[in-house]
């Protein structure tokens, strides 16, 4: 049995309807989608932490300590990128996408490509 956690940026009030946020440390909060077998189990949210407090690290250490393994996200700095790849959360990229649900349907079906450097922004956010 197969079981993960996915963490989208999300516009408030979150869910899978929610818009997918453009940059992940500057989101509302987060919408964490439980997957087992394949398939979304629970579908919860998790408010974003103060960027200030711990600057573009904080929120990747506050997915991590919430069980994190994946997440999609539209934009992001190089730093919290490699932050990511430190604590073992891969990280997808899902601009685009219309909404968190529609987001999730494309990294389950394998159609989401990784979030490499390429997909960074330069950090003047």
């Amino acid at each position: 049995m197969e079981k993960f956690r996915i963490a989208v940026p999300s516009a408030l009030p979150g869910g899978l309807e929610a818009e997918v946020g453009a940059h992940f440390g500057h989101c509302d909060l987060y919408t964490i989608i439980d997957v087992e077998n394949g398939s979304v189990s629970q579908v919860s949210t998790l408010p974003n932490v103060p960027h200030q407090q711990g600057g573009c690290m904080a929120p990747v250490q506050h997915l991590a300590q919430n069980g994190v393994n994946l997440l999609i996200a539209g934009g992001m700095g190089m730093r919290p990128l490699m932050g990511f790849n430190q604590v073992g959360i891969d990280v997808f990229y899902g601009a685009g996408a219309p909404n968190v649900g529609t987001a999730v349907e494309a990294l389950l079906k394998g159609a989401l490509v990784r979030f490499t450097q390429e997909y960074t922004c330069g950090g003047g956010h």
